[in-house]
């Protein structure tokens, strides 16, 4: 399970359609999407970035048991959502704050504005160019009996609050000091979707190290990796779908996903050339200190 890492995948279909003229980056939110509360003051671009406002309440309970994923209704889930979250947190642009409902509700802006069912879009006109196979990356547990265990550490915060942050239908049964996450899917895949392998991902990866991608043009591709700025001009550690990090002295282009028994991230070098990813079946386990001791030996 990629967790938030699949918010960069989002992204880049945001900014493909950016690049076919199909979406504006500072139209407001609302013309792409019916019913949302947070006003017209809210863009495409501040909530691709998250300096929106938009609230970010905790999301671990927004997961539904794979068996129930034929018959889930991610439109009512979402729409349950926004109601219950319905005030921006701050004014649109004042600063950089994490939103899932943000990356959730791009989702339907990929929608409006392709015509064409989200999860469908990315698969068609993401993955699939790159030669990405639907067992490496997609939406859906291809094959369940591959499918790798979620696990929580017996001893571990978060599993003492277990009952508190999830769902009680996905807690399954304690294989030595590691409790088992029963399989499931998260709410919405615009902000957590995605379920495959470092070999898909690293197939995105290879992509975006290229001198040409093969997902969008060079101006738009530039534009993934532009630093983004609050509405008073302040530049902030996050461009339109990466956050903006640091390694091994090498300046570099991030994105972590986390939650439900899986940890992952991956991490683009565009000076060094070189991207990586990790992806493991334990919620505790530190992806980014394994990433920060690995990366620097290939950053010559």
């Amino acid at each position: 399970m990629a967790y938030s890492m699949s918010k960069t995948i989002t992204a880049a279909a945001i900014l493909q359609l950016i690049g076919a003229g199909s979406i504006a980056l500072d139209a407001p939110l609302d013309r792409y999407v019916d019913g949302q509360p947070y006003g017209r003051d809210v863009t495409v671009r501040q909530v691709v970035s998250h300096t929106s406002g938009i609230p970010n309440p905790i999301p671990l309970r927004w997961v539904h048991p794979a068996a129930e994923h034929g018959s889930f209704d991610e439109a009512a889930a979402l729409a349950a959502v926004v109601r219950e979250h319905p005030r921006l947190a701050f004014a649109p642009g004042a600063k950089y704050a994490y939103s899932n409902i943000g990356y959730w509700l791009l989702g339907s802006v990929v929608e409006r504005a392709s015509g064409e069912p989200f999860v469908s879009y990315v698969n068609e006109r993401v993955l699939r160019p790159l030669g990405i196979a639907s067992r490496d990356l997609d939406y859906v547990i291809e094959a369940p009996a591959v499918h790798a265990t979620g696990y929580l550490e017996k001893y571990s915060v978060i599993n003492l609050i277990k009952r508190a942050v999830i769902d009680r239908a996905l807690v399954g049964a304690y294989a030595g000091s590691w409790l088992e996450i029963l399989p499931h899917y998260p709410n919405g895949p615009a902000f957590g979707g995605l379920v495959g392998t470092a070999r898909g991902f690293g197939a995105f990866l290879r992509d975006q190290l290229q001198p040409h991608s093969r997902l969008f043009d060079d101006q738009t591709r530039a534009l993934f990796y532009e630093p983004q700025q609050t509405a008073s001009g302040r530049t902030i550690a996050m461009t339109l779908g990466w956050h903006v990090g640091a390694a091994g002295g090498s300046p570099c282009f991030y994105k972590e996903g986390g939650g439900g028994g899986f940890h992952c991230m991956m991490r683009v070098y565009p000076e060094a050339r070189i991207a990586s990813v990790a992806m493991a079946n334990a919620t505790g386990l530190d992806v980014r200190g394994l990433l920060d001791r690995v990366d620097p030996s290939f950053l010559v």
